[in-house]
């Protein structure tokens, strides 16, 4: 099956170097994202001390195969496997580790796994997302949408 989300992060690379802008102050990542393919949008906001990311929209909402609202169908939960892909949280509780830069653990729903993953902010419009499987990284580039 053709890959159907940008924020496909099966491979992540090393982790970028934060970015802090020229005030001194810590860049903030809160916003909606578009992801590099430009199928997805990610909502980041604040929570529990950390960032919290969420699918707001799909370039092809309804899934071809079956008419419906595309669905988590790749959770290895059944529970969970029906669940929308819109609104479905991507990470949660990411913490800071330095200036503009969080870690913790991210869903792929291309493949029902999570892994270890850190968001950058880059520049005031890009985002880099980057995950691990094992020895194996790497990652890609959203873009801000909106300001």
């Amino acid at each position: 099956m053709a890959s159907r989300f940008g924020y496909v992060i099966a491979l992540v690379a090393a982790l970028a170097a934060p970015v802090a802008h020229a005030q001194g102050t810590s860049p903030e990542p809160a916003g909606v994202w578009q992801t590099q393919a430009g199928d997805a949008h990610v909502k980041i906001s604040k929570c529990g001390g950390g960032i919290c990311g969420v699918v707001v929209s799909l370039r092809e909402p309804i899934d071809p195969m079956t008419g419906k609202p595309q669905v988590d169908n790749k959770n290895p939960n059944p529970s969970l496997a029906t669940r929308p892909i819109i609104g479905l949280p991507l990470f949660s509780g990411m913490h800071p580790v330095a200036a503009g830069k969080w870690q913790g653990q991210i869903y792929n729903a291309d493949d029902g796994g999570t892994y270890a993953s850190s968001v950058t902010v880059t520049g005031e419009s890009t985002l880099r997302v980057e995950g691990c499987v094992g020895a194996l990284c790497g990652g890609e580039t959203w873009t801000r949408v909106g300001r």
